[in-house]
């Protein structure tokens, strides 16, 4: 007999025998109505799917109609959830995308009308036109996702947008890192001089950089023989701000081997006759590292001063953090294990470690089965 109406929306193909939804999506941009059917196996699916549908739709009516553009809320987002409860640094870089970028090219769009399609259009002219790298058009992405499922929750919108989208894929950049060779190499270049500290407690210790400008004297015990990291200090836009470390476990307790501890006690023998000689001028920051007038060393001209060193030394380019990289990979080739690296590093589960340090991985597996099959010899 064919296709016949069982109940209101639902139809029954006795030939097939499948049940078929009719579903009704309201009209579309140009006014024609929009129909779709799906198809079950039995009514109780298709009557669930019926009264799920039904739901959304009834939520759709009680959705209060607002004409806050996305600019509005992106400003009370900043305001109300992420200037009061996310790091300063991380509230900067929020504002710079959203002042350089979503609000001259989304902000006058109604929230409510706010589309998949405009997002996807707009990381797509990001990265054809301004010159943007996938990863960060994906910080874009990861930014409007946040702000938008927060309007959904607040029951502004029915439904985040950004659901919707397929964000750009993120590339995962080749890690530069030193052999130990290299690195005993930069060591010895690097006596002596204003660098010195940095390089030795981002190779040997495998600090970051906001890390080692953060560290003080008061975190420095000689007499244990241990460096407690618990502050950082880093930029944002053009001010100094000095905040805890990255997360729990970046605070973490390290041991100083003989070489670290004898380094540290030249900086701070140094530091006490330069405090001696400018007397009054000498402003006590209680930081390790700072240039010969006392002053904090800033964390990005710690970076520039780096990179001029390895150029003017003809060394392998690499950054201030490959030498964190070098920490962990001389550290593995030495037998560490995984889970112990992290913790060094201050990660906050091995997955973390393996995930940016794959090389490390790739490694361990190797070596793994190497053993394997040298048993079985």
């Amino acid at each position: 007999m064919g296709r016949k109406q069982y109940e209101r929306g639902i139809s029954y193909d006795d030939e097939r025998q499948l049940y078929y939804l009719y579903i009704d999506l309201g009209r579309d941009e140009n006014g024609d109505r929009q129909r779709r059917y799906r198809t079950f196996r039995t009514l109780a699916e298709a009557r669930k799917v019926q009264k799920d549908i039904l739901a959304q739709k009834t939520r759709a009516t009680l959705l209060v109609p607002s004409d806050l553009t996305l600019d509005q809320w992106l400003g009370r987002w900043m305001d109300e959830i992420v200037i009061p409860n996310r790091a300063e640094t991380t509230a900067y870089g929020y504002q710079r995308i959203i002042q350089n970028h979503i609000s001259p090219a989304l902000g006058s769009i109604p929230l409510q009308k706010l589309s998949p399609r405009d997002l996807q259009h707009y990381y797509a002219e990001l990265l054809r036109t301004t010159g943007l790298s996938a990863n960060t058009v994906r910080r874009h992405h990861d930014l409007l996702s946040a702000a938008l499922h927060a309007a959904q929750r607040l029951d502004l919108i029915l439904r985040s947008p950004t659901e919707r989208v397929e964000p750009p894929r993120v590339v995962h950049k080749e890690t530069r890192y030193y052999t130990s060779d290299t690195l005993k190499r930069l060591y010895e270049l690097a006596e002596g001089s204003h660098l010195e500290v940095a390089i030795h407690l981002a190779g040997s210790l495998g600090l970051r950089r906001e890390e080692i400008c953060g560290l003080r004297w008061e975190n420095v015990d000689f007499q244990l023989h241990k460096l407690h990291i618990c502050t950082a200090r880093t930029t944002a836009g053009g001010r100094i701000i000095e905040k805890e470390t990255k997360n729990r476990s970046s605070t973490r307790t390290l041991h100083m081997e003989e070489a670290i501890e004898g380094l540290l006690r030249r900086e701070a023998r140094r530091q006490q006759d330069r405090k001696q000689f400018l007397g009054a001028a000498w402003p006590d920051s209680g930081l390790v590292l700072v240039d010969e007038s006392g002053v904090p060393v800033s964390p990005n001209v710690l970076s520039v001063s780096f990179t001029r060193f390895i150029r003017a030394n003809g060394l392998p380019p690499i950054t201030l953090h490959g030498l964190r990289h070098t920490f962990a990979t001389v550290a593995s080739a030495q037998g560490a294990p995984l889970f112990d690296i992290g913790k060094a590093l201050g990660h906050s589960t091995p997955a973390t470690t393996g995930r940016i340090y794959t090389h490390l991985s790739d490694q361990l597996h190797r070596d793994t089965l190497d053993r394997v099959a040298a048993a079985l010899k």
